[in-house]
């Protein structure tokens, strides 16, 4: 095999295998610090090893089994062997002769839930979660993550560092929380996904629209996430309201990347396995009693639009009650303009526009560039092109992101009185 085709084979295998390996790793060695060093060496050893022996019939497990010796080795050759360290080495050892395989699939559902809780921990700062989670769950580098964010790589770097020193000084118990403890800790690994998929739906800033590979974490975890919970309707309520923005992606961008407004996609290009996939987690979600919480609300409002053959065919007046609804439950100013777009959408322009005004002394929306694009709109169908075209100026300067400001400036350019 040439060395392009097997390093990227190895790639492939490492984002597959990580996740499972460091989970492993970490019920092993009780430490998530350690058990990333242990199997980022063996991931160092295949790069060594596999150029001349091959990729192994079950390269998961020769991992695992690498990174096992790696540990016992360290553990028990450090200078400072503490007797933790000596006990766990000694039942390491003592394991060393079980099928490597058969034990990764007897405990990954359990180990990669445990991890998944772990990385997301309410004990971190949000962009540390975010930083951590895509770093051991989703085997993206430092460089990926930092590229991504567009923040500097020793930012990142610092940020994995700090969280697993912060884990680690906590005690945070590698395992997952039961009870009352449940609740609070799912909403944070939610939250995570969440704003993980939005940075890749929406970039805040840079030169690109949409960073697709962030999407694609974010889903596969939440996927992953709903098959090892499967009775947490919010869960499946979050998968399905990602499998359903997910599935816009080949519509919302034309051949150069020039960003394409939902109302005016070609439906036709819209994912319709990932629509299915979307609407039959939304449904078990409902099945599970769900229906009235955040992810739910705002999946059943993405599937109004997935259901809706055409822009002109969608339930405007549905979206604008379960806005309605989900700005009960947890109100915001974002929320409360997404309302107000609905109402216009359904009852004309100027039932919307007051409703857009009054939020505009809000100090949260002060820098928030949808806010005037979205007054402007409605300006634009009232027939009042100057003020609207001062309204997409104005969002086009608060923009960060190239492509909307791109977009923004060009619909301001179109208000000609």
């Amino acid at each position: 095999m040439p060395p392009t085709d097997l390093h990227s084979t190895i790639d492939a295998v490492w984002r597959i295998e990580s996740a499972k390996l460091i989970a492993g790793l970490t019920r092993l060695v009780r430490d998530v610090g350690l058990a990333e060093e242990f199997a980022q060496d063996a991931l160092v050893a295949a790069l060594e090893q596999w150029p001349a022996t091959g990729v192994p019939d079950h390269p998961g497990a020769w991992l695992m089994a690498t990174a096992r010796r790696r540990a016992i080795d360290t553990l028990r050759r450090g200078p400072r062997v503490e007797a933790q360290h000596d006990e766990l080495a000694a039942q390491l050892a003592a394991r060393a002769e079980r099928d490597v395989d058969a034990e990764l699939d007897d405990d990954f559902g359990d180990d990669l839930l445990r991890l998944i809780f772990l990385t997301c921990h309410p004990v971190l700062p949000s962009e540390a979660r975010v930083a951590l989670t895509l770093r051991l769950l989703g085997g993206l580098s430092s460089t990926e993550i930092a590229r991504a964010f567009l923040v500097p790589e020793p930012t990142i770097q610092q940020r994995i560092v700090r969280a697993k020193r912060t884990l680690a000084e906590h005690q945070a118990p590698f395992e997952v929380p039961r009870g009352p403890e449940l609740a609070p800790r799912l909403a944070s690994v939610l939250e995570v996904l969440y704003l993980v998929f939005n940075e890749g739906y929406s970039a805040t800033a840079g030169d690109d629209w949409m960073r697709p590979s962030l999407c694609d974490e974010a889903l596969r975890l939440a996927r992953i996430l709903s098959a090892l919970t499967p009775l947490e309707p919010e869960v499946h309520a979050l998968t399905a309201l990602l499998e359903l923005q997910a599935s816009r992606t080949p519509a919302r961008t034309d051949a150069t990347g020039t960003p394409i407004l939902l109302l005016d996609q070609d439906r036709s290009r819209w994912d319709r396995v990932l629509i299915t996939r979307g609407l039959a987690a939304l449904a078990r979600a409902e099945e599970l009693g769900g229906t009235r919480a955040p992810y739910a609300l705002q999946a059943a409002i993405a599937a109004c639009h997935a259901r809706a053959p055409t822009a002109a065919a969608t339930d405007w007046p549905r979206i604008a009650a379960l806005y309605t609804t989900l700005a009960e439950l947890t109100p915001s100013p974002v929320i409360e303009l997404n309302r107000a777009v609905a109402i216009g959408m359904a009852h004309g322009p100027a039932a919307a526009l007051p409703l857009v005004d009054a939020l505009a002394s809000n100090p949260t929306l002060a820098n928030y560039p949808w806010l005037p694009s979205v007054r402007g709109d409605l300006l634009r169908k009232l027939g009042r092109p100057t003020e609207a075209r001062a309204e997409f100026e104005r969002a086009a300067t608060l923009n960060q992101n190239a492509r909307e400001r791109e977009l923004l400036l060009r619909r301001a350019a179109e208000c000609t009185p």
